[in-house]
């Protein structure tokens, strides 16, 4: 239900309670008292319906309630009721966030009929408006109670929107993280061997005729380069199904070293310091940074040496991949962008470009 329509339903609630109760004589207000007239049933009914607008205009609306129940018991008409809408409008006050207004509500309540009771021909009898401090200082403090609950279960409700939203954030960004991953472990893997294997496979057309012993030489290195695709594959999937499943590591360099130079190219290795243990992340990367510079090679540099320098550092591993080859006329690809993304992804960084003395180079560092 709207908030203006609850408020109706209140006004309605307290007009009817307190005429009923004021001409039931169902409570007296301690003082000396005259019967009801249409003055008196005015007042209550300004008083009650004025709680219409007591969220929409609280202090107006708590100042017209307080001045309808000091009128009314100065005009010294029977019971209690006539104050309960003034302090409905300082507990609204106070639970609105209104402190200070619902303070100043009261004391000009409290003030305005202790005035009244002050002038009264006889002391006000035990009960009634005597009870009435009592009376404000509890609305002040529901409507505190009130305010507090409602600021609590707001933020508890924010909390949770908020939480739901980073994690939802948390879910999407790590599904890209592992769309990227499958995208580079493909890209890494099937681009080398389909460059070793498109190799080969001009090799052997080229000596079909002239050298078959050769030929089978070639073909068998493209039988070997398809399984080592499906291993990679296998790893791949592997790693999705299982995160601890083994993957590419520097423990594999031998095995690339061996494809590189099936096909023709020169490898010269070196590794320095003491390899010790690297974050699996570290080792996939520093391979992989390897292995799609191998392919770089093959794909545009022709025929040439490579001289792969791997060297274990305290807090890194510096992973360097020189070539003496010259540009070829193939198809820039993503290799570069995937390596540079690589070393980021792990805290490194990555350069790559030509080789002052000729060739390319491409350097990796790789915090361990």
């Amino acid at each position: 239900m709207l908030p203006w329509k609850n408020d109706t339903v209140l006004a309605l609630l307290v007009l009817t309670l307190g005429v009923a109760g004021t001409y039931g004589r169902m409570s007296s207000s301690g003082l000396v008292e005259r019967p009801i007239d249409s003055l008196g049933l005015t007042l209550i009914v300004v008083s009650s319906v004025t709680l219409v607008w007591r969220r929409r205009s609280p202090l107006a609306a708590g100042g017209v309630t307080a001045a309808c129940a000091v009128a009314y018991y100065g005009c010294q008409y029977p019971g209690v009721f006539a104050a309960a809408p003034a302090l409905i409008m300082i507990y609204t006050a106070a639970s609105l966030g209104r402190r200070r207004p619902a303070i100043v509500l009261a004391v000009v309540l409290a003030a305005g009929i202790g005035v009244v009771a002050g002038l009264s021909a006889v002391d006000p009898a035990p009960g009634g408006l005597s009870l009435l401090s009592g009376w404000l200082v509890a609305v002040v403090v529901f409507g505190e109670v009130a305010r507090n609950r409602r600021a609590y279960l707001h933020e508890v409700e924010q909390r949770a929107i908020e939480a739901e939203r980073t994690r939802d954030e948390a879910a999407l960004r790590r599904a890209g993280e592992e769309r990227l991953w499958i995208a580079q472990e493909l890209h890494d893997a099937l681009t080398h061997t389909i460059s070793v294997i498109n190799v080969q496979t001009s090799v052997a057309l080229e000596l079909l005729d002239r050298d078959p012993s050769r030929t089978r030489t070639s073909l068998m290195a493209i039988k070997e380069s398809g399984h080592e695709a499906m291993r990679e594959l296998r790893s791949t999937l592997g790693v999705l199904r299982q995160p601890e499943s083994p993957s590419a590591g520097l423990d594999r360099l031998p095995a690339l070293i061996e494809r590189a130079e099936a096909v023709g190219l020169s490898v010269r290795s070196t590794v320095t310091g003491e390899p010790g243990e690297l974050r699996p992340e570290t080792d996939r990367a520093a391979y992989r940074i390897a292995q799609e510079a191998f392919t770089n090679v093959l794909r545009h540099a022709g025929p040439a040496t490579i001289t792969l320098t791997v060297s274990h550092e305290t807090s890194r591993v510096i992973v360097t991949i020189a070539d003496d080859g010259t540009p070829g006329d193939a198809e820039p690809g993503m290799g570069l962008i995937g390596m540079r993304e690589r070393a980021v992804a792990v805290g490194g960084t990555l350069a790559a470009g030509p080789a002052p003395s000729g060739g390319f180079l491409v350097r990796a560092e790789l915090p361990r």
